[in-house]
C-alpha cells in the first residue's frame, strides 16, 4: 500500500472514532504531535509538584502536611506515567524517559506557565489545588476522548486522582474563606495572583499550527476557548459565592452571546515567561529538577544493574 493510501486509511479510522494503539501504523506527523503533546504534559506534571512541595515543611498542621505530601507524590507519578507513554512513541528517534526529563532543564521542552509562578502564602498552596488542578481536570477530561488509546487510558487514572487534588485545594480555600479577616484577605490576594495565569493557561483563542493539526487528528477534541469558557463558568460563580472578587471586572456571562467575557491576559508576558523560563521561580525550580535528576542518577543505574543480574539466563 502506498504512503498516501495508508495515510488516507488512517484518517478514515480517526474520523470513525477508532482508537490508535502504540503498535498500530501511524503517520510521522501524528507521532511527532503526540510526542510534543504528551512530553510537555508529562514535564508539566513533574514541574507542577514544585510550587506545593515548597509548602510541605510549612503546612499549618500535620493533616495538611500529609495531604500535601501525598499530592506532590501523585504529581510526580503522573509525570512518570505520561513520560512512559511518550517514551514508547519516541523510541524510534532514540529517546528514552531520562532524555525527556533532561530536556526540561536543557531548554528543549517547555512547561505550563502556572508552574513558573511563585506561591508566597499558604493561600497560594490552596488556590493552586482549587484553580490550577481544577483547570487541569477540565483539560484532561477532554483528552479522555483522544484518538491515541494509551494516552486516553492513562488519563483515566490521572483525572481520578486530580479530582482529589482539587478537593484538597477546595478544602483549604473554604477553611480560609471561613477564617479570620487576615486569612480571607490572604485568600483574596492569592485568587488575584493566580487568575490572570489561568486565563493564559488554556492558550490563545485563535489556534494555529500544531494545535490545529492535533484537532484534525483528534489528539485534542476541544478548542482552547471551549476549555477556558468551561473553566470560567465553573469557577467565577464559586469565587463570587464565597464573597470574594476577581481581578478582572470584565468577567460576566453574556446571555445574548451565550459565553463568558473576560479581559485578555498579557499574552506576550506569559509567552516570554514560558519560552525563556523567565518567571518568578523558573530558574530555581529548573535547578531543583536538575539536582534531583542528576543527583539520583546512580540510584537508577544501580537498579538497572540489579534488575539485569536477576534476569534468568537464556540458553
Amino acid at each position: 500500500m502506498s504512503q498516501d493510501l495508508r495515510e488516507n486509511a488512517f484518517m478514515e479510522r480517526i474520523e470513525r472514532g477508532e482508537k490508535i494503539e502504540s503498535t498500530d501504523w501511524m503517520p510521522e506527523e501524528y507521532r511527532k504531535l503526540l510526542i510534543k503533546q504528551i512530553h510537555m504534559h508529562g514535564i508539566s506534571e513533574v514541574m507542577g509538584a514544585y510550587p506545593e512541595k515548597e509548602w510541605v515543611p510549612k503546612a499549618p498542621n500535620l493533616r495538611r502536611k500529609l495531604a500535601l505530601i501525598a499530592k506532590v507524590q501523585d504529581e510526580i507519578g503522573h509525570g512518570q506515567l505520561l513520560l512512559r507513554v511518550a517514551e514508547d512513541l519516541a523510541r524510534p528517534y532514540g529517546k528514552v524517559r531520562d532524555d525527556m526529563i533532561e530536556d526540561v532543564y536543557t531548554g528543549r521542552v517547555k512547561f505550563h506557565n502556572v508552574f513558573h509562578m511563585d506561591a508566597p502564602t499558604w493561600a497560594d498552596a490552596g488556590v493552586i489545588g482549587f484553580l490550577v488542578d481544577g483547570g487541569a481536570i477540565i483539560t484532561q477530561a477532554s483528552l479522555l476522548e483522544s484518538s491515541y488509546a494509551p494516552y486516553a487510558r492513562i488519563l483515566t487514572r490521572i483525572c481520578a486522582e486530580e479530582s482529589f487534588h482539587m478537593q484538597h485545594g477546595e478544602s483549604i480555600v473554604l477553611a480560609l474563606a471561613d477564617g479570620t479577616e487576615q486569612q480571607r484577605e490572604m485568600l483574596q490576594q492569592a485568587i488575584h495572583h493566580w487568575w490572570p495565569s489561568m486565563m493564559f493557561f488554556f492558550g490563545p483563542p485563535e489556534m494555529s499550527g500544531a494545535s490545529l493539526r492535533m484537532m484534525d487528528y483528534k489528539i485534542r477534541t476541544r478548542t482552547n476557548e471551549q476549555l477556558r469558557q468551561r473553566f470560567i463558568g465553573r469557577y467565577a460563580p464559586r469565587i463570587h459565592a464565597l464573597g470574594l472578587t476577581l481581578p478582572d471586572s470584565n468577567v460576566y456571562y453574556d446571555v445574548e452571546k451565550d459565553l463568558w467575557t473576560y479581559s485578555e491576559p498579557d499574552w506576550e508576558m506569559f509567552s516570554h515567561m514560558v519560552r525563556e523560563n523567565s518567571g518568578p521561580q523558573s530558574q530555581q525550580r529548573l535547578q531543583l529538577r536538575r539536582q534531583a535528576h542528576e543527583g539520583q542518577q546512580w540510584v537508577r543505574e544501580a537498579m538497572i544493574r540489579a534488575n539485569n543480574l536477576q534476569q534468568p539466563a537464556i540458553s
